[in-house]
């Protein structure tokens, strides 16, 4: 019984349909009764006094009155009843895995669909922790993905194909997908041996095949979304062919995403080649109408930085009216960010994008013992709230420690950090 009034949860969207369900049989009642001029309920109500008179020997008109609110009270729940094993019946068929927890399917999907629209902007391993833990929260989240790396499989299907590079695009899509683990680990297997398939990623070739099939991708995206029930959007930052370089300290720039931690130069600045590139509209619209951007966690300079300078993004941020979130990473990155303070990190993307771009810095409080870092040539990013608040941020400290990876960061300990801020702060007009 308590199953089944979950169908009359706030937000089921399905006691509007009980109620005009219910409608419909007063009115088949009503009119079956004026067909036959009241004569059936004339004798069932004579029966039922004859009924009492003989069981109690005297008869009083409340008892009409309560065995009728029983009778409705049964045919309330048999209308419950009948309607939930119809939806299961269907369902059955469509999602024979799933039929069981329906009720339950329904609720999560609706709580999930009221949820506020995020909008994460990054890449890397970093981005698909994050997405991880906030599909738990809100389905309305937009990724807005990095199109600049040019390593690894990502690399050599982009020279080879001439396609934007599908790796983070692959692992965000994995990321906010609700599917079996199956499907998960498919999308993610990379073959090994010596031939021509040795290092690529299945999800890599699947995406490059589906961007092939519908000629976009980011029609790709959308029709890969649907095979892996992704809970949001994957946008790439830009459908255009880019290079990520980094002009150093001493003058040199080095050219190439991959090669930039690889030259152990201090970034002075990144651009992009050419450095007119267009933004994906789609991914605009997400960045202007989000209630909360994110930036990051993930490479401040590969991985965070390729999306803010295409043409419109930065404008796009500043301008708009969420709230915005730096999610600084746990530890240094070697070859990038060496020596870098939590400040240090914030104050490069504003170098980059003008003030504006963030409203608040989320840092890990939890210390990391030594042995967990040393000998990795990544150290701990040091927290400098003052130096923040004279960039005119603000600063949250939480717990984002993963407790299984050295250095990264825990999905949903770093969910329920940005849900929090997202609601504590209130949700901007």
């Amino acid at each position: 019984m308590i199953h089944l009034l979950k169908w009359l949860y706030p937000g089921m969207k399905m006691k509007r349909w009980l109620l005009l369900f219910a409608i419909g049989v007063l009115m088949f009642s009503f009119g079956g009764a004026l067909a036959v001029n009241y004569e059936y309920l004339g004798r069932a109500e004579e029966e039922i006094f004859k009924l009492v008179w003989r069981m109690v020997g005297s008869y009083n008109y409340m008892v009409t009155t309560v065995i009728g609110f029983f009778i409705v009270v049964i045919g309330a729940c048999l209308m419950l009843y009948s309607t939930r094993s119809i939806i299961r019946s269907i369902i059955a068929v469509l999602i024979p895995d799933r039929s069981e927890s329906l009720i339950d399917m329904i609720y999560q999907e609706r709580k999930l669909g009221r949820g506020p629209a995020i909008t994460v902007i990054g890449g890397g391993h970093g981005l698909s922790v994050l997405l991880r833990g906030i599909k738990s929260a809100t389905s309305n989240v937009s990724a807005v993905v990095t199109v600049a790396d040019d390593g690894g499989s990502s690399g050599r299907l982009r020279t080879e194909l001439g396609i934007i590079p599908p790796g983070d695009l692959r692992n965000c899509l994995v990321a906010l997908a609700d599917t079996e683990p199956l499907m998960e680990k498919l999308f993610q297997y990379r073959f090994e041996g010596d031939t021509a398939l040795a290092g690529h990623s299945f999800g890599n070739l699947f995406i490059a095949a589906m961007n092939e099939v519908t000629g976009d991708m980011e029609t790709a995206l959308k029709e890969s979304s649907k095979v892996l029930a992704v809970k949001g959007r994957v946008i790439p930052a830009s459908k255009e062919h880019v290079r990520l370089d980094a002009v150093m300290t001493d003058g040199t720039v080095v050219e190439g995403e991959s090669q930039i931690p690889e030259a152990h130069k201090k970034i002075r600045r990144v651009q992009l080649f050419p450095k007119k590139v267009p933004a994906v509209p789609a991914a605009l619209e997400a960045i202007e109408s989000a209630d909360a951007i994110i930036l990051g966690p993930g490479s401040l300079y590969t991985s965070i930085m390729p999306n803010l300078l295409v043409e419109g993004v930065a404008r796009a941020l500043k301008n708009s009216k969420a709230i915005k979130i730096y999610i600084c990473n746990v530890l240094t990155q070697p070859g990038e960010t060496d020596r870098y303070t939590a400040a240090q990190h914030a104050k490069a993307i504003l170098d980059h994008t003008g003030h504006g771009a963030i409203d608040y810095v989320l840092v890990n409080s939890t210390p990391i013992p030594e042995e967990m870092w040393k000998g990795t040539k990544a150290t701990p990013v040091e927290i400098d709230e003052d130096k923040i608040n004279a960039l005119g941020m603000g600063l949250i400290k939480a717990d984002l420690m993963s407790a299984t990876e050295i250095g990264r960061h825990d999905p949903d300990k770093l969910c329920a950090a940005v849900m929090k801020i997202v609601y504590n702060l209130g949700i901007r007009d």
